[in-house]
């Protein structure tokens, strides 16, 4: 492979933001950072809302790759080194120009920089270091900036990179070592989750310095340095084909279901919030990773598990999934004949939601027996119908924890009911004012011992009941053409409104 030099920047921009597609690994920031004097630019929890899905959601940032060439060959992967493709590498200074002049013409809020593996991950993540360095020193910029840590690379870049940016990410891709290994030969668990200890290490560490509480489990993270997952005949979730564990006890998860802190994820991902500018932070929004969906035969429930045990053992923000798109012609990789399984992504970024902040564990959404989410009804719906014994719930009595689990009742609404239930006894027209998904949740609710609808208590008379209008929502995720890439040089050949 060559890398083409004779390239614009222009040109280097539309391979290198193509390239850059497949990696959802990006969100809202998650830093609130003001602006200062002689800096361009800040940083909001609320502002990086916006970002590349595979439904074709619309991103904000400048997601692009520093080089789409790569030592790999990853066979799920548009990049791979035995693709005959035309590779290119942005200069550190050339990202920098990019990232400033699309800020200034407010088209972007922050920078996602990803990159393929250049020579060697050593030489990759300095390049990823000096682009950083020379955006906050030479230009001043003060935005978000989310990097990938480079798996294999020193760790000493990755410490000064994670001071500069954001947020970092490690991509685990697979959710099991097999995967792994028939999938992406020349990556392994080990070289993968060694940068990811290696950050939450150093998150905690800068909590520590700044005296800020730490989360369950972050003091001993301290103590033991980098330990692997714990095995599962000890009762806790864990990642296959990860040997070599030394501790005993792991922690328990964040809190327990009866005591979900209101508005706050159950694992706590670690990270340092809202943030000041007089002073360098090691990647204060934390860190996330990817796991690619459908590209093997895992269900949904070793998808889940995964994600709760990276949760809990290594403090993540977040899990992302991504709906596996057949870009290579190889004998390995599954059909897709109904294209990207854009709802099965869907039923596990709901699933994902519920164990975060409803205080759902995975083996409450699915067992053994029933691996894979219902095509047709939303994982918590599924659950109430699975548990219908603990229904129907007095709103005007059920405590904080169980609201939550009532299908239609969000976080938000649940804080609404148990503050406005205080004054008065609230009526089901109270309920729609104050946000509850009626549609959903009166059939699992009563208010002072009386129900809205004379449906029996029978599962299957309210499954039919909630499929009907489920149904036309997994049509529309299942469209053909939904997950592609929104382009800030496409305007999708709209056609002006004519009047």
């Amino acid at each position: 492979m060559l890398i083409q030099e004779n390239l614009s920047t222009e040109e280097k921009l539309k391979i290198l933001t193509g390239a850059a597609r497949y990696d959802v690994a990006c969100t809202s920031s998650g830093v609130g950072r003001s602006g200062k004097e002689g800096s361009l630019g800040n940083s909001r929890p609320d502002g990086i809302c916006h970002s590349f899905a595979a439904d074709g959601r619309c991103i904000s940032l400048l997601k692009i790759l520093f080089t789409n060439q790569c030592i790999y060959d990853c066979r799920y992967c548009i990049n791979r080194r035995s693709n005959d493709t035309v590779r290119t590498a942005f200069t550190p200074d050339e990202i920098c120009r990019l990232t400033i002049e699309f800020y200034r013409r407010n088209y972007i809020e922050g920078l996602f920089l990803s990159s393929g593996v250049l020579d060697t991950p050593d030489y990759t993540m300095e390049q990823l270091y000096r682009t950083l360095y020379l955006l906050r020193n030479k230009y001043c910029f003060n935005g978000y900036i989310h990097v990938k840590a480079i798996p294999g690379a020193d760790p000493a870049l990755i410490e000064m990179t994670g001071f500069l940016a954001d947020r970092m990410s490690v991509n685990l891709e697979l959710p099991t070592a097999d995967g792994l290994k028939r999938l992406a030969p020349g990556k392994t668990r080990e070289k993968i989750l060694t940068p990811m200890r290696q950050i939450q290490l150093g998150i905690v560490r800068q909590m520590e310095k700044e005296g800020r509480q730490l989360p369950p489990g972050a003091s001993s993270v301290l103590k033991e340095g980098i330990p692997f997952f714990s095995q599962e005949k000890e009762g806790r979730a864990s990642l296959p084909g990860v040997r070599g564990n030394t501790r005993k006890n792991f922690p328990e998860r964040a809190v327990s279901r009866q005591g979900v802190i209101p508005g706050k994820s159950v694992y706590g991902g670690f990270g340092m919030g809202r943030i000041s500018n007089r002073r360098s932070y090691f990647v204060p929004a934390g860190q996330s990773t990817q796991l690619i969906v459908g590209a093997t035969s895992e269900s949904d429930y070793h998808m889940m598990r995964v994600a709760e045990a990276l949760y809990q053992n290594f403090g993540l923000k977040r899990v992302f999934y991504s709906a596996f798109i057949r870009v290579n012609d190889d004998s390995l990789l599954p059909e897709l004949p109904g294209g990207p399984p854009l709802l099965r992504e869907h039923r596990l970024y709901q699933a994902d939601w519920l164990m975060r902040y409803y205080g759902f564990q995975a083996g409450e959404l699915l067992d053994e027996r029933r691996p894979n989410f219902n095509i047709y009804l939303d994982p918590k719906c599924d659950w109430a119908l699975r548990n219908l014994a603990l229904f129907p719930v007095e709103i005007n009595r059920a405590p904080y924890e169980v609201l939550l689990r009532v299908p239609g009742i969000g976080v938000k609404s649940a804080m609404r009911i148990v503050s406005a239930r205080r004054q008065t006894a609230l009526r089901f027209e109270d309920l729609k004012k104050i946000g509850v998904v009626l549609k959903r949740a009166v059939y699992f609710i009563m208010c002072s011992g009386r129900m809205m609808e004379s449906v029996p208590i029978d599962e299957d008379a309210i499954a039919d009941r909630l499929i009907g209008a489920e149904r036309k929502k997994n049509l529309e995720l299942g469209g053909s053409g939904l997950y592609r890439q929104l382009s800030l040089f496409d305007d999708f050949h709209l056609e002006a409104v004519k009047k």
